[in-house]
């Protein structure tokens, strides 16, 4: 976080947070996960390891950059095998945001491109879509009925495959 003292001098803090976790079995696996950043960057790394092969099972990494109207991130996933960089705007910072992800698998040479949007209709309903290069497109529409209290109606639908039954999915989030 950045701010300024009563001198004028602009000051930087630091902000972190570190994770560990471990099995309590004859062959544990490890898993550490950390991010260091301030209000504008992140830095993280997330790696598990399993104490009987002597292997990492996971290993991945990530930046993140902050600004008023934007968050842009680029992600190494699967030990490497993956990268994905994504995109998150403001619109207009009430009501309306757009985003875009690209992840290119290294071991398959496939690439995964997708679009998204979402809309607040009031302060209470909010409507986003999605889809991406293969044809799938999917969209919801969430309702919060109360405070913390959510109603989802969501669908998808293969367009290169329409002949193929469109999923539909109900969800209800209670909490006091």
């Amino acid at each position: 976080m950045q701010s300024i003292t009563t001198s004028g001098t602009k000051k930087n803090e630091l902000i972190f947070g570190v994770t560990a976790g471990i099995g309590l079995t004859a062959n544990p696996v490890v898993n550490l996960s950390g991010v260091v950043g301030t209000n504008t960057y992140a830095v993280g790394a997330d790696v598990s390891f399993d104490t009987a092969t002597g292997n990492f099972i996971k290993c991945n990494g990530g930046l993140n950059v902050i600004n008023a109207d934007l968050i842009a991130s680029l992600t190494v996933n699967d030990k490497g095998d993956s990268v994905t960089a994504a995109y998150y705007h403001l619109v207009s910072p009430l009501s309306t945001a757009v985003g875009a992800e690209l992840t290119h698998c290294f071991s398959s040479n496939e690439n995964t491109m997708t679009f998204g949007t979402q809309h607040a209709l009031d302060p209470l309903t909010n409507v986003k879509a999605r889809f991406n290069n293969y044809g799938k497109a999917s969209a919801l529409i969430q309702h919060e009925w109360r405070p913390k209290s959510y109603v989802t109606i969501s669908g998808e639908v293969d367009t290169k495959a329409i002949e193929k039954s469109a999923k539909v999915g109900l969800a209800l989030v209670l909490r006091p």
